[in-house]
């Protein structure tokens, strides 16, 4: 191998990633490169906003009338693969996100079971992704390691090109973790042909923690990570199954099982109640010369939520979470947007590429409460979103929109804001061009 190549396999093992490798996870994938691949994306956004920080602490009409201008980098992210032989191949995927403190977290059994924390590393750094997957066939193949939990659209295809908005949609990204990554064992491959096929994943990953369930994110903060070693004793099951065989169209599906979130709590001894979670979602997206359409549903619930909210307000002040309450019993999030490719009405290929959008949400953490709990009407959001993409080559996205919100079905003040984004994601090496799928 020539010095160079060797350079960029050294750069890809310390530092790759597998979103990339996750654009396709069929087993004809491994034949687009011959050894190694190494790609990434990240965006930059700038955000003009005329609301508050904290819609709860606002006064009675909900978030404060306040002008304020934020600008941050979301994410970066370095990706690649290695092929080892024929059918072993080793993905990895490192994220860098936003800036500011990594703060692990420790509990004390000498000191009462404290929580302690401790700085280990400057700005948010992240191994999403490290897996090594045997490629039995198409129909057949085997993942070990950490990789990304299909539930829902985001995190299925999480990447700037596969979303229209200068950042991701909102809703399931509130109440559910995004984008989702796991340790555990998966299983996938392609079923059928022509009209009739389908691609199937099957996982068996680290399930979430009830310690985390909270008000305003339902279970998205029962994702596990502050500690070492997360706890494996109450497992999630995850299947995704996605339609493939009309051109241009995918129809998906996807399941999440854990039967009791509880049982991985931080503490042994902090529930002596189950809490099982069960999460579903259905999305689609057609592509045409002419446009593209997206939509989405996620729902779910959570057992025991009662029990689960009372608890978790007496969790320590100095544990990782946020104990408000009450935890919903139901979540929900759906969404539809669309674009006009107008690159598609000319002839010419040289024609600009740009995507004047439409973008509806609701998502509401607080949908449906146990009998004696109140939800909070602050966290039912409706929303639409415009904007424009614009693709000068194919690896680079510049992005403009604008958003308003209407909260509680409009009892709460709006939320407004206009956003302008730029996004590049490809394959720098091994890989020509990245299409979104």
């Amino acid at each position: 191998m020539k010095t160079k190549e060797t350079l960029l396999a050294a750069l890809m093992l310390l530092c790759g990633g597998t979103a990339l490798a996750q654009w396709n996870t069929d087993s004809t994938e491994i034949d687009s490169y011959d050894r190694f691949r190494i790609g990434g994306y990240g965006e930059v956004v700038a955000a003009f906003k005329d609301y508050g920080t904290n819609r709860f602490y606002g006064g009675s009409e909900g978030n404060t009338r306040t002008r304020r201008n934020t600008i941050s980098i979301p994410r970066f992210v370095l990706a690649g693969d290695y092929k080892f032989g024929r059918h072993w191949n080793l993905g990895v995927e490192v994220e860098f996100e936003s800036g500011g403190t990594g703060t692990a977290y420790e509990i004390e059994n000498s000191e009462n079971g404290e929580y302690e924390t401790e700085v280990e590393k400057g700005g948010e750094v992240a191994i999403e992704q490290f897996h090594l997957t045997y490629h039995l066939n198409q129909h057949f193949n085997v993942r070990v390691g950490h990789f990304v939990v299909p539930v829902g659209l985001n995190n299925a295809h999480h990447e700037p090109v596969n979303f229209f908005g200068t950042v991701r949609p909102e809703g399931e990204t509130s109440i559910i973790p995004n984008t989702w990554h796991e340790t555990g064992i998966s299983f996938f491959g392609q079923v059928g042909r022509r009209w009739a096929s389908f691609n199937w994943e099957a996982q068996v990953v680290a399930g979430l923690n009830a310690n985390g369930f909270d008000r305003n994110n339902w279970v998205k903060k029962g994702k596990q990570g502050f500690f070492e070693v997360d706890n494996f004793t109450s497992p999630g099951y995850v299947i995704r199954l996605n339609y493939t065989g009309v051109p241009g169209l995918r129809l998906g599906a996807s399941w999440y099982h854990c039967q009791n979130a509880a049982s991985n709590a931080d503490k042994e001894t902090t529930y002596s109640f189950n809490v099982p979670v069960n999460l579903w979602s259905i999305d689609a997206q057609y592509q045409h010369r002419y446009g593209i359409i997206r939509g989405n549903i996620l729902s779910g619930k959570v057992g025991n939520s009662t029990l689960l909210s009372a608890r978790n307000r007496r969790l320590s002040n100095a544990s990782p979470y946020t104990k408000t309450g009450p935890v919903a019993s139901r979540a929900v999030s759906y969404g539809v947007e669309g674009g006009i490719r107008l690159k598609g009405f000319f002839q010419s290929s040289k024609a600009p590429d740009i995507i004047p959008f439409a973008r509806y949400e609701y998502y509401n953490a607080q949908e449906q409460g146990e009998a004696m709990q109140t939800m909070d009407a602050r966290l039912k959001t409706s929303m639409w979103t415009f904007g424009v993409n614009y693709r000068p080559i194919p690896y680079i996205i510049v992005k403009a929109d604008y958003t308003t919100r209407r909260i509680g079905g409009g009892r709460y003040n709006s939320e407004n804001e206009f956003a302008v984004g730029v996004a590049f994601v490809g394959w720098f090496k091994g890989k020509k061009r990245f299409e979104a799928q």
